[in-house]
Parts: C-alpha cells; sequence; structure tokens
C-alpha cells in the first residue's frame, strides 16, 4: 500500500454526469489531500494527515511543493501510427493550393499511405513508442490509436500488430481502433462497397483471431465513404462483437446521424454540424467528439462544442495527432484554445479530456480518480488547477504515475 501527498488541490473528476453543460463549481476538489493506492488501484483519496494516521503500514511519498493533481489525460483520437511527413502539404495549403493540387504535387493522405506501407512492422512500433512517450510528457496516460493509412489487408494487419505491440512497451495503455475505411485505395480495383466487403470478409475475422481491436472506425465524407456502404459495414461489425467509432461532419453533415443510427460509441470532428445534428446527438448516447487540433491545422471552424452542451451532448476533447490535418498533437494547448472560442468551462474541458474522453472509449476505469480505478494521474507544480487551461499548454506536468508507479518526472 502506498499514500501520495499531501497535494494543495485533487481533481478527482468524480460525480460529474456524462452529459451536458457542467459549471467549475461541480468540480470535486479535495485540498491538503493523499492519494492512497493498492495494487494499482485508488483506494481512497482524503485529507493527507488522516489518511496517514489510518493506514500506519503504507509506504510514504512525500509531494513536496503546492501541487495540483488530476487523472491522466486521455487522449480518445489519434493517428500517431504513420510514416512519413507532410510538411510540405502544409506549406501548400497556406500558400492556397487545394487538395487536388496537393494531390496531383504527390501530397496528400496517399503519400502518407505510401509511406506508412514502406515502413516495417518494428519501424512503425518504435515510431508509436517516441510519440506516445511526447504524449506522456504531457501527461497523457491513455491514448487511442488508429491504423487507416494501410488501405490494405495486409497494411492494416501491419499497423495494429504494430499498435499491439507498442503497448507491451509504452508506459501508457494504447487503444487500437481499425480505420481501414478511411478512404477508397488508388490501387483497389473496385467500388467503394466492394472495398469493405473485402475488409468484412478478409480483415475482421483476423482481427477476432489476433485480438488486435475490439473498435472499427470509417471516415463519412463525400470524398470517402457513404451512408450506403458504411451502415452494412458498420453492421457487420456489430455483429462480431466491436465497438463503433465514427469520422462525421468534417467537411459535410451525414456521418453524425450514421453514428446515432448505428449506436457508435462516438462521432468525432463535428466541425460543419448544424442544429439538427446537435440534436441527435444530444439525445443519444454517443459522444460527441471535437478535434480541435484539425480545425487549427486546416483553418476550418471549430466543433460547436457549446452549442452541443447546451443541448445536452456528452463531450469529448482529442488530438486528432495526425500528418496531414492536425500535426500538432498538444491537446491541452488545443482544448484550451477551443475553450477559448466556444466559452467552456475548466469543469467542461478537463471533463473532455478525462472522464468524458474515457467514456468515448469505454474505458471508464482510467477517466476518473474513485476507488478501484486504475492509480493514472497526472501531477502539476502549482496550487491552482485553473493554471492548466489559463497557460494553453505551456504548464506541463511535473510527474505522471501510471498504476501508481512514477513514470514520468520533469
Amino acid at each position: 500500500m502506498k499514500l501520495i501527498g499531501p497535494f494543495a488541490q485533487v481533481l478527482t473528476m468524480s460525480d460529474l454526469p456524462l452529459k451536458g453543460a457542467l459549471k467549475d463549481e461541480q468540480l470535486e476538489i479535495k485540498t491538503n489531500a493523499g492519494i492512497l493506492i493498492d495494487k494499482e488501484k485508488i483506494q481512497v483519496i482524503d485529507d493527507f494527515d488522516v489518511l496517514k494516521s489510518q493506514n500506519p503500514e503504507a509506504e510514504i511519498v512525500k509531494i513536496t511543493g503546492e501541487k495540483v493533481a488530476l487523472p491522466g489525460f486521455v487522449d480518445s483520437h489519434t493517428h500517431i501510427c504513420w510514416g512519413g511527413t507532410r510538411a510540405k502539404d502544409f506549406a501548400m495549403r497556406n500558400a492556397g493550393k487545394s487538395y487536388l493540387d496537393i494531390a496531383k504535387e504527390g501530397g496528400g493522405i496517399w503519400s502518407t499511405v505510401l509511406n506508412t506501407r514502406k515502413a516495417s512492422q518494428e519501424e512503425l512500433t518504435q515510431i508509436i513508442i517516441k510519440r506516445a512517450d511526447y504524449l506522456l510528457k504531457q501527461g497523457i496516460t491513455t491514448v487511442e490509436v488508429k491504423s487507416g493509412y494501410g488501405l490494405s489487408v495486409e497494411s492494416e494487419l501491419k499497423m495494429l500488430r504494430a499498435i499491439k505491440e507498442a503497448n507491451q512497451y509504452t508506459k501508457q495503455n494504447l487503444i487500437s481502433t481499425c480505420l481501414a475505411a478511411h478512404t477508397l485505395p488508388k490501387d483497389f480495383d473496385g467500388t467503394h462497397q466492394q472495398y469493405l466487403e473485402s475488409i468484412e470478409n478478409e480483415l475482421f475475422p483476423i482481427l477476432v483471431e489476433e485480438n488486435l481491436t475490439k473498435r472499427i472506425d470509417a471516415f463519412i465524407e463525400e470524398e470517402a465513404f457513404d451512408a450506403k456502404v458504411t451502415i452494412p459495414y458498420f453492421e457487420k461489425a456489430k455483429d462480431l462483437g466491436f465497438d463503433i467509432t465514427v469520422h462525421a461532419d468534417q467537411f459535410s453533415t451525414g456521418g453524425s446521424e450514421i453514428a446515432v443510427q448505428v449506436g457508435a460509441v462516438s462521432a468525432d470532428h463535428l466541425e460543419v454540424s448544424t442544429a439538427k445534428e446537435i440534436e441527435l446527438l444530444a439525445n443519444s448516447d454517443t459522444v460527441a467528439t471535437a478535434l480541435p487540433g484539425a480545425s487549427l491545422g486546416l483553418g476550418c471552424p471549430f466543433t460547436p462544442a457549446r452549442a452541443l452542451l447546451d443541448a445536452g451532448a456528452c463531450l469529448a476533447i482529442a488530438s486528432d495527432w495526425n500528418p496531414g490535418s492536425a500535426p500538432q498533437g498538444n491537446i491541452i494547448a488545443q482544448a484550451a484554445i477551443l475553450a477559448s472560442f466556444q466559452k467552456l468551462s475548466n469543469a467542461e474541458v478537463l471533463a473532455g479530456v478525462t472522464a468524458r474522453a474515457a467514456y468515448a472509449l469505454r474505458a471508464e476505469k482510467f477517466g476518473s480518480l474513485i476507488e478501484g480505478n486504475q492509480a493514472n494521474f497526472t501531477i502539476f507544480d502549482t496550487d491552482n488547477y485553473q493554471e492548466i487551461t489559463y497557460q494553453q499548454g505551456r504548464l506541463l506536468p511535473e510527474m505522471v504515475y501510471i498504476n501508481g508507479e512514477k513514470v514520468f518526472v520533469n
């Protein structure tokens, strides 16, 4: 048994409703607090001196100075398994080039597909480990990682196997998602429907056999896949026991409606969602995931986070770290900027990167500091949790704990 503290503040992120707007007054903040841990799990969070006297056998890990602790952040949407770079794309886009112009000059998603296909599984594993380490230094202890830059059975398997392998060597918990339905590969001789049927018939059984993922994603967009082909694809995935998540409403609407229809755990992006889509999401159990990094990377509108929350939706916030549209990979900076534009409370932002993000992954044991949950938490060198969003990513964690063990010190 281990007692860590005292902390000036511990934000447990417990007893918060999963849906709707939040006020900062709803946050449970324990002062002069200690975190009692046994066998990698939270036992209790209470006054440090009281816990010390009640548990004389506990190992004491003394925290010096004024510190704030809160659950390890959960980045519920990333693409950190890829090869190559898209720096030229970013420069061309900012110079006024269109998506088609960029693609004609060898850029775009297909360039990432080709570079990812060239990389070995071992190379991709090391890439994931390196990027996960960068996220760890931001206090992110749970990371969703998508495939989707393979776009063939062989290459998608390579990516998902690399994610699974990296999970054995990274300190965080990596949660994989199969995004084979990212876009129709240029080298596939057939229709969108035929491609998805090939994924269903050839890839899905191996995903189950090797336990490579429990989540299936698709990009529903005019340039990717439409409702006609994705609904049967999702239904097949559900029949096999997969959870569904959707890239939805990024450039045109329709994706979030399908997400709600098929009972997806989340609908991510939502930059162009209208009142209709907001109402649908608010009246469903599908988490609305904002990806402000994509808005910053592309120079497009932000997810209507304020309207979603006010309508009663569950809002998560993730980085979307990817080589094309969201290369920054800094979740707190992105979330703080989203908060400024959408007028989000600290409670809404922090819930969006902890408890609500964990719910989007159906990994609630990682999202709050309550009895029985994993002892994953991040510690900031401040006596006021408000500094975390106020400094917009400049204030980085001093320490990170995963499963009750210190895994990072700044």
